[in-house]
């Protein structure tokens, strides 16, 4: 089962401090590892386009082995608190830098480097790797060795299997009705106006070919309220609600993604 989510930029709005907004995208970048997400949809809602920056932004960098952040990202404000962010710690950013220990068919994340006009590849090691391939300088890339030490040599491919969890891409949208337009598969929509899910509903999703997309409303606005009038016009959307009898009044983003998540990780169990 692929999923994916989307979330507003203005689930930030409740954190009036940036040091406390990082905290709280760290907390939704965990839940979603966790959870082996495909891509983060960030989609725009409200008027808070600053705080749909540093989302994308963070979100971004966390995902990014460490020993490629410093090629990739400048030093910028939106990465101001950086030291309060909790790694993710899944297996692209298990790199050891030992070449002596790389074997034929290890897969790493590297970035193409440009050294006397020849290209190499940057994974993390002590030595860069000689690069034949098309890809443009400074671009992110997944390599696998063709083969181990001492030769060290690589190709680029474009996805490492079902096997590993890789990491999620983030996807920035200019309004949750666009997205739901152009998403081609499954759609969840989180909502307390929905049906209280059940085992049976799930398994439509879990068992299903296509990808789905789970969806998150605002601190202010449910998903129902954002898209208005153009609901009906959303193809294969269901909502569900993951929370029945809730005891508090609102449930947190990073309360509702990690609870919803968890359920359909539950029922996606062989």
């Amino acid at each position: 089962m692929k999923i994916s989510v989307a979330i507003p930029t203005s689930s930030l709005q409740d954190e009036s401090l940036k040091i406390d907004k990082t905290r709280k995208i760290s907390v939704l970048a965990r839940a979603c590892a966790i959870f082996k997400i495909d891509t983060i949809y960030v989609y725009q809602e409200g008027n808070n386009g600053s705080d749909g920056n540093l989302m994308s932004m963070i979100l971004k960098y966390l995902e990014t082995p460490q020993f490629l952040r410093r090629r990739l990202f400048q030093k910028m404000n939106d990465l101001k608190f950086a030291g309060v962010l909790h790694p993710l710690k899944i297996p692209s950013h298990n790199t050891p830098t030992n070449a002596k220990k790389i074997a034929a068919g290890d897969i790493r994340e590297g970035i193409i480097v440009s050294v006397k006009g020849k290209k190499f590849v940057d994974v993390g090691i002590n030595q860069l790797i000689q690069f034949y391939g098309k890809t443009p300088t400074g671009k992110r890339i997944t390599i696998q060795f063709k083969e181990g030490y001492p030769r060290l040599s690589v190709k680029e491919i474009d996805n490492v299997g079902s096997e590993k969890y890789w990491g999620y891409d983030v996807k920035e949208r200019s309004n949750l009705f666009s997205l739901l337009s152009e998403w081609k598969g499954n759609v969840i929509i989180t909502s307390r106006k929905g049906k209280t899910v059940t085992k049976e509903q799930l398994e439509k999703y879990t068992k299903s070919d296509d990808p789905t997309l789970v969806v998150f409303g605002s601190p202010e606005k449910g998903v129902h309220e954002i898209i208005g009038g153009k609901m009906n016009k959303v193809q294969n959307a269901k909502s569900l609600n993951f929370f029945p009898n809730q005891a508090t009044e609102t449930v947190r983003l990073e309360e509702a993604l990690l609870g919803t998540l968890a359920i359909i990780n539950a029922q996606n169990l062989p």
